[in-house]
């Protein structure tokens, strides 16, 4: 994958890079400086001109950015999605911040994650998380879907193990692995998923659609 990294952390920057070049991904461009760097980002204004040039294949941002060290990185996240549709975003945060989540999955949750960065060092998981929204899925942190699962109505008319699994959702992974997470079959899987889609008054849609709209409701709740 060609992959577009934005962090002002050097710390966090050039282990992302060592780690996802380990891997064999290609680092096209890069926020900081660097030796190996093809081109060199030194603020949020300067992240959309750099993806509308690389077009890459998924670009990691952080949310907070110079020159303001607020929320440059999502509103650029935002601004290139409007501008290359469909593009592959994965966000990285130092704290749940949940309006920055529910903003970033409201322009459509197709090819997005958000991720605290304590994920990254968790290799497996951020290679996976990155691997599914590169691919066109969804990824959030289970710290931000542990914060929106206290939120109330309309979330209140679902069962504990509905509301499980509705988690498990909006993680972004797929029938399956919510089946071996939970210890339950795949086909009790599917039968919770269709009861949270009546639940939430859903749309009747694609499979894959719906999995959207339920975790669109799920951050919005």
């Amino acid at each position: 994958m060609r992959i577009v990294i934005a962090e002002d952390n050097v710390l966090l920057r050039e282990g992302l890079i060592l780690l996802l070049e380990d891997v064999g991904h290609e680092i096209v461009a890069v926020v900081g400086s660097g030796p190996e760097i093809v081109a060199v980002v030194g603020s949020g204004p300067e992240i959309v001109p750099t993806l509308l040039e690389h077009r890459p294949d998924v670009a990691v941002l952080d949310v907070r950015l110079p020159p303001g060290f607020r929320d440059e990185g999502l509103r650029a996240a935002i601004e290139a999605r409007k501008l290359i549709p469909g593009l592959p975003l994965l966000v990285l945060s130092q704290y749940v911040e949940e309006s920055y989540a529910a903003e970033l999955l409201g322009q459509g949750a197709s090819g997005i994650g958000y991720l605290l960065k304590d994920r990254v060092g968790h290799i497996e998981e951020f290679q996976d998380a990155l691997e599914r929204v590169a691919a066109g899925g969804t990824a959030l942190d289970p710290e931000v879907v542990s914060q929106l699962m206290s939120r109330r109505d309309p979330l209140d008319a679902l069962s504990p193990r509905e509301r499980e699994v509705l988690g498990l959702m909006a993680q972004g992974l797929d029938n399956p692995t919510i089946a071996t997470t939970l210890f339950i079959t795949e086909r009790s899987v599917s039968k919770h998923i269709g009861s949270i889609l009546a639940k939430l008054n859903l749309p009747p849609s694609d499979s894959g659609h719906r999995r959207v709209l339920a975790v669109l409701a799920y951050l919005n709740a």
